[in-house]
């Protein structure tokens, strides 16, 4: 593609539209800039909204996968890329996930997570080899994340995916993408022009940051990742998460400090084995017994614990 015909495209799109109405932002109060921004802000859920349907069925299709072994894996470039990423990163301390189960691609590798990495993103041939070096199976659940819709990296990944037999979604913030029309789940969330002329980090990035929330949080909540709202698969890696750990024990189960302590130890420090302990009136190892029995699913514990 010749560098005419790249602007020519980026100019049909919607995520680098001008807006003459803002050409003076430079010269507004900073207080006027703010309320200008946060407005803009506020309308980024509604175009979430619009989606659901979409994003749900997309849910619903990696969380069959991950059930069976699957990985979630989010690949893209830039801001699109970094966001993946810390989705990503963000699981196993939330959820106690292995650190190979939910996985974030970026072009460029983990130097483009703090740096531009020239090039990186234009390659859909970078896109097939990162894919590659993790083995990808007909399992996995691969999510292509690129603002303008167009990236060669995201789409790259997506087609080669697809390609494997994995399951592909595309989320885009532009209608009539390539890279929604390239996956089997098409997920486009429009947000209009930005503030500044095509910086997709504003309402671009927050569109895609809470498409991703939907996407490893749901996914999580079908795995049995919780109990109710209750991050009970949280892993108590540092003092705060040990005492949030003892607080989500007490809220799931109504026990006091010394009953929490008991299960605590008798669960090698496993919340979501210290709350059956609790509720089912059992020892550790038949509550580990259980929750193996059940897929890791607490409430299905329970009932058979009850049963």
């Amino acid at each position: 593609m010749t560098a005419h015909d790249l602007r020519s495209q980026l100019a049909s799109l919607t995520t680098e539209a001008f807006r003459p109405e803002l050409a003076d932002i430079d010269r507004l109060p900073t207080l006027d800039i703010a309320r200008l921004m946060n407005a803009e802000d506020a309308g980024v859920p509604a175009a979430v909204a619009g989606q659901l349907p979409r994003i749900s069925a997309a849910i619903d299709a990696v969380a069959a996968r991950m059930t069976r072994g699957g990985r979630l894996i989010y690949a893209g470039a830039g801001t699109a890329g970094r966001l993946g990423v810390l989705d990503a990163s963000e699981c196993p301390p939330t959820f106690n996930t292995d650190p190979a189960q939910v996985v974030g691609l970026i072009a460029g590798g983990p130097e483009a997570m703090v740096s531009s990495v020239e090039g990186a993103e234009d390659s859909g041939e970078l896109a097939r080899a990162d894919l590659d070096a993790l083995k990808l199976t007909a399992e996995d659940s691969v999510v292509g994340i690129s603002a303008s819709g167009r990236t060669p990296y995201a789409v790259g990944a997506v087609e080669h995916a697809r390609a494997q037999g994995a399951l592909t979604i595309g989320l885009a913030c532009n209608e009539h993408s390539a890279l929604a029309a390239a996956a089997e789940h098409g997920i486009e969330i429009v947000v209009g022009p930005e503030l500044i002329t095509g910086s997709t980090r504003l309402k671009a990035g927050t569109a895609q940051k809470l498409v991703l929330n939907m996407l490893s949080t749901i996914t999580m909540i079908r795995l049995g990742k919780t109990y109710g709202n209750l991050m009970v698969d949280v892993r108590a890696s540092n003092a705060k998460l040990r005492a949030r750990s003892r607080r989500i024990v007490a809220l799931a189960t109504g026990a006091g400090d010394p009953e929490i302590e008991r299960a605590l130890t008798e669960s090698g420090g496993e919340v979501k084995t210290a709350i059956l302990v609790l509720l089912a009136d059992v020892d550790g190892p038949a509550a580990a017994r259980l929750l193996e029995d059940s897929g890791g699913h607490l409430r299905a514990a329970l009932a058979r614990a009850s049963g």
